[in-house]
């Protein structure tokens, strides 16, 4: 029985880049994402082209017990998790406080933060019991830093850290590896990025940072990084890190 990466938030960036990196290495990937199931059905479909083993699953992580539901069948049906990809966005874009309505940061908070703490109640248990597992975080920026108009996403992503914090002090010691890991900047995704520019500006940034320039944060080489992190010896385990390109400043001198 193959080892079972999990990854909630699968799209064409990160996610779906990381699933096809575990499942090259020997895991089955289970893919999850909110909605669009042709996009889904593209990213299993690439993973068993390249001969790999995955699943695909459409999971609105805001709905009660979703996520539990989830973790339960993919433990019953396929096989144990060993590794947890907790990539779920928590962006609503740049708001004032006075447009920063009650129910948009809340939903920041239930995406990024509510959200890892349903998933390692789901999964930190049977990690345990297994004597072993890995849950990879993917962050923000905002995680450290608190920007004008990010109001929402900076609470979220500092309690999505903070979070991580805490579950490795109760679950470290028990075998569990937690890693926070800040993406400090533009990840060339065009169904994260792309979407929120539009296309004709992301091909403009492409063009002038992309390709060769390695001015974007390529997916596939993220990928291997959190490959790399879930494969460490316990006695150097990476708690956080922080990734960006070479030409971009650091979050702490920008």
């Amino acid at each position: 029985m193959k080892p079972v990466c999990l990854v909630i938030g699968a799209g064409a960036g990160i996610g779906g880049h990381v699933g096809l990196r575990f499942a090259q290495s020997g895991y089955h990937a289970v893919l999850c994402r909110r909605t669009d199931q042709d996009g889904l059905n593209r990213l299993v479909a690439n993973i068993e082209g390249a001969g790999g083993s995955a699943s695909g699953f459409i999971l609105n992580a805001i709905e009660p017990d979703s996520i539990e539901t989830l973790v339960a069948s993919v433990e019953s049906d396929i096989g144990p998790i060993d590794t947890v990809v907790f990539n779920l966005g928590a962006q609503i874009g740049n708001r004032s406080l006075a447009d920063t309505r009650y129910k948009a940061f809340e939903m920041g908070w239930r995406l990024a933060t509510f959200g890892l703490f349903r998933t390692a109640s789901a999964v930190c248990p049977l990690m345990e019991e297994h004597g072993k597992g890995t849950i990879l975080v993917t962050s923000a920026t905002a995680a450290v830093r608190g920007n004008k108009g990010q109001h929402s996403h900076a609470a979220a992503m500092g309690g999505r850290r903070m979070l991580c914090q805490t579950l490795n002090a109760e679950f470290g010691p028990k075998g569990v590896h937690i890693a926070h890991i800040l993406i400090d900047g533009s990840v060339d995704a065009p169904d994260t990025l792309g979407k929120m520019l539009g296309p004709e500006r992301f091909a403009q940034l492409r063009e002038s940072r992309g390709g060769n320039h390695d001015g974007l944060m390529l997916p596939e080489k993220i990928a291997d990084t959190y490959f790399h992190i879930a494969q460490q010896h316990r006695s150097t385990w990476t708690q956080e890190i922080d990734m960006r390109s070479f030409s971009d400043t650091p979050w702490w001198n920008s």
